[in-house]
């Protein structure tokens, strides 16, 4: 059993250790692209550098389309779980249920939230649909070899759900703002108001990493952390570039509101 300051604790696997450095490295790796201009191809960025004889040959898809095909895979996922692992201990049973929540909260929000805009070119939304597919199972199961192992000398699974559940709730709540600003059958962006936007540009991305970290303190295992920080590592990279492309687009873009982490960045 490997154990780290008594709090995580992880069943002796090759694959399990493997599997969180290339999760960690693989995002930090997609936020270096963020910020170097190679960009995912959805929300505001679905066009970016799809020009010429090159833009002809990728598939894009509606906004909802392509929002559903990201999230739902891991949906379906987490809810296979319930049948797979029947048996589940506690800590078990509060990730598998926060996990699937999660991914049911954002295809709800995809239905019937959001106003979109752009577009998600296939390549992207397979590419976002399976990592979040592989981290959700990879997780869960485990967090299943880790069922019968002593607990964490500090058990940070009640914590863990009070951060996910600020998470998800900020996120549900930006995500809705955003949706209010354009009228129905308007397209044209807006400098969004209300809440954290009058301090940061993407809050929402901050309560996405807070869901994160949620996640990992309710596992308290390895691949979870792993998880978490190479989420901060890449939302912070996207919001910083989506803060940079309101200036370019409004003049009258306040220069006081940061990217992701008020008065700090």
């Amino acid at each position: 059993m490997l154990v780290m300051d008594n709090s995580i604790i992880t069943p002796p696997s090759f694959l399990i250790r493997a599997m969180s450095v290339v999760t960690l490295v693989i995002l930090t790796l997609m936020a270096i692209s963020e910020v170097m201009g190679k960009h995912l191809k959805y929300s505001k960025f679905w066009n970016v550098n799809s020009s010429g004889k090159s833009a002809t040959k990728e598939v894009k898809l509606s906004s909802r389309t392509g929002m559903l095909m990201l999230y739902t895979p891991a949906f379906l996922g987490g809810l296979a779980s319930f049948w797979i692992f029947p048996h589940q201990s506690f800590r078990l049973l509060l990730l598998t249920s926060a996990l699937t929540f999660h991914f049911f909260k954002r295809d709800f929000e995809v239905l019937f939230i959001h106003k979109y805009s752009g577009g998600v070119m296939l390549d992207s939304a397979i590419f976002i649909g399976a990592l979040y597919f592989i981290a959700t199972v990879t997780i869960i199961y485990f967090q299943h070899l880790s069922e019968g192992l002593p607990e964490p000398r500090i058990d940070l699974k009640y914590f863990g759900m009070f951060v996910f559940l600020l998470g998800i709730s900020g996120n549900f709540y930006h995500h809705y703002l955003l949706s209010k600003m354009r009228k129905d059958g308007e397209k044209q962006y807006k400098i969004p108001k209300g809440g954290l936007f009058d301090k940061v540009v993407c809050p929402h991305y901050l309560f996405e990493i807070l869901t994160f970290w949620g996640f990992f303190l309710i596992s308290q295992n390895l691949f979870g952390l792993c998880c978490a920080i190479g989420v901060t590592f890449y939302l912070t990279g996207r919001s910083y570039v989506t803060r940079k492309w309101y200036l370019s687009k409004f003049e009258n873009f306040p220069q006081d509101v940061r990217a992701i982490f008020p008065y700090v960045f």
